[in-house]
């Protein structure tokens, strides 16, 4: 799993526990990411949707969520990363962006991730088992990246991490059926049909995780685009298509009031924080539509890039951090004796309404 920015490693196991309470079958995970919560869900033997617009979570969704465990040849995997692993670096247009002109992985590695993406592509373009190496490579990457975590920009000096030797493994793939979508909640939500259990996790503020996942965003399309500044973001992050209404406090609200209206489900779940542009209250006042409302809280450490000070280009510290810890919520909507059962095992955390 990739570091992510808004993870939802810590509420994992609450998810889970609500899910089961809802004896859900089906769910949906509308704005999936890395899919931690829709794999989790998965798990538990639930049939999953993953949405999400980002080209590299559509990977992560066709792998782990899309992907039955049991109709993959793992002979065959196994010899295709092989295969990869073993090829010499060619140095590309990954390697003089990402490592000479930017900094976010050492060159011996950069020439590594070219040869091997080209080679995904010329020798498994129509194979079943692309996007399984595609997020091999991915996660490969990840593990040997000089950054905090988002790719807004790169630590001034190589993370020890990044001298270490790129290594392809197989992905942990489930077993089970699930559905991966690449598209804009607000156009298609209705469209996706009526779930038992409906996750929401929506972007908090005006940061957009186009441009701070850029490198897996080109990694996954390939397409050498434009770049600029220090951190060589794509061209196309500057463009209106890209954006999210959700990165915007004027246009947010009433996106996910839509959406929350829009989706067909017995029990929705809405995580969110105390640092976004909505307070509690209002956010489950969006909820009711469909019963009653429960929010849990949870203390959280705030993400690490927020946690080490602010300073300027050349690396020099000049603010300090305003606070360490946030709070995260999970707002529960729907029949009263479904989000009775769902949330009853975290009283001491209920506010309702």
């Amino acid at each position: 799993m990739i570091k992510y920015l808004g993870s939802k490693r810590r509420l994992v196991p609450v998810l889970s526990d609500i899910a089961a309470a809802a004896r859900a079958r089906t769910a949906l995970d509308l704005f999936t990411g890395t899919t931690r919560v829709a794999q989790a869900l998965k798990r538990q033997g639930i049939t999953v949707t993953a949405v999400d617009t980002a080209r590299y979570s559509e990977v992560f969704a066709r792998t782990y969520i899309e992907t039955d465990a049991r109709a993959i040849d793992r002979s065959a995997l196994r010899a295709a990363l092989a295969y990869l692993d073993a090829l010499p670096g060619t140095p590309g247009y990954f390697t003089e962006t990402f490592c000479v002109r930017s900094r976010f992985f050492q060159p011996f590695n950069g020439e590594r991730i070219d040869a091997i993406r080209d080679a995904i592509d010329s020798d498994f373009g129509t194979s079943t088992l692309r996007p399984l190496l595609l997020t091999s490579l991915i996660e490969a990457a990840d593990r040997v990246d000089s950054t905090t975590g988002v790719q807004m920009a790169y630590v001034k000096r190589w993370a020890p991490r990044s001298f270490r030797a790129l290594k392809l493994e197989e992905p942990q793939l489930l077993r089970g059926s699930g559905r991966a979508i690449c598209g804009d909640a607000t156009k298609i939500v209705k469209a996706l049909g009526s779930f038992d259990l409906a996750y929401l996790d929506p972007p908090y503020n005006q940061h957009r995780y186009f441009t701070n996942y850029h490198v897996w965003e080109t990694l996954v399309a390939w397409d050498a685009p434009e770049h600029y500044g220090v951190a060589c973001k794509r061209a196309d992050c500057r463009q209106p298509s890209t954006k999210s209404v959700f990165n915007s406090k004027r246009t947010m609200p009433k996106a996910l009031q839509a959406v929350i209206d829009a989706i067909d489900c017995r029990v929705l779940v809405l995580s969110y924080n105390d640092e976004s542009w909505i307070s509690l209250d209002e956010l489950m006042s969006m909820c009711d539509r469909h019963g009653a409302v429960v929010a849990l809280s949870f203390p959280s450490a705030r993400y690490v890039g927020a946690r080490i000070g602010i300073h300027n280009p050349a690396g020099v510290k000049v603010g300090s951090v305003s606070h360490l810890h946030n709070h995260e919520y999970l707002v529960v909507a729907g029949d009263p004796d479904d989000v009775r059962r769902a949330t009853a095992g975290y009283g001491h955390a209920v506010v309702s309404v």
